[in-house]
């Protein structure tokens, strides 16, 4: 027996998923609720892709887990990864928007603004149906137009390994573990094979500490309540930022 699995399956027994859509399909990221005294939770996300070959190895890594995250796609690189994106959706993976040609945001006049998230927008609601699509900016760089501007909730995050950096296995685990809480958002990039490793890795051991995976709208809608257009996240609650 996989004891990891049934610990993941543990976390997903507290919870009660809301579903929506045609055939039965499981869309990204719905409420959910958990009992008074549940264990710590937090929100796994990932940016910068979609990587046919690295990002279908961590939904399988995932999906092994029974572990949900949350992942803020490029829309320049979603052509030839439609079957991946719905895979996401299906198997109950939030989906979100990290601009088309993943550029500062703040850089952006507001017709420019309209067609680097418009776009990709547009690319997920012809893939998976109409929904909430979040935005993560990229390098987290937000100012009062943006807010204005995006029409959603505006998500950051609260533990960044910095597993772009030097792709070394080792380090990104261990900076996650010692920084890691309750209620934090954990940014990582799916497009590296390094960072799919160390992502299973943190998964794993998170899961021995007795933590439980949502989605950031699910993480959310413990710790939050109803999301906020415009509105900046990085961890829920969002006090105690280091």
């Amino acid at each position: 027996m996989n004891w990891r699995r049934v610990i993941a399956a543990v976390c997903a027994l507290s919870l009660i998923p809301l579903f929506s859509g045609e055939e039965g399909i499981r869309q990204a990221a719905g409420p959910a609720q958990v009992e008074v005294g549940s264990p710590p939770l937090v929100a796994l996300t990932f940016d910068d892709g979609p990587r046919n070959k690295t990002t279908g190895a961590l939904l399988d890594g995932l999906a092994l887990r029974e572990v949900p995250a949350t992942f803020f796609l490029v829309g320049s690189r979603i052509a030839g990864s439609e079957e991946l994106i719905r895979r996401m959706a299906a198997e109950g993976h939030q989906i979100g928007v990290h601009t088309y040609d993943h550029v500062i945001v703040t850089d952006l006049s507001r017709e420019d603004f309209d067609l680097q998230v418009g776009k990709t927008r547009a690319q997920l609601i012809d893939i998976l149906g109409e929904g909430e699509y979040w935005l993560r900016p990229p390098y987290g760089i937000v100012d009062q137009s943006v807010e204005q501007w995006c029409d959603c909730p505006l998500i950051l995050w609260s533990v960044d390994p910095e597993d772009w950096k030097d792709k070394d296995v080792d380090r990104i685990v261990a900076s996650v573990l010692e920084h890691v809480k309750d209620g934090d958002i954990i940014l990582m990039h799916d497009i590296f094979q390094t960072s799919v490793e160390a992502a299973l890795r943190i998964v794993d051991a998170l899961l021995d500490r007795g933590y439980c995976f949502l989605t950031v709208e699910q993480l959310m809608a413990q710790r939050q309540g109803e999301p906020r257009r415009g509105e900046v996240y990085r961890r829920f609650p969002p006090e105690n930022l280091e």
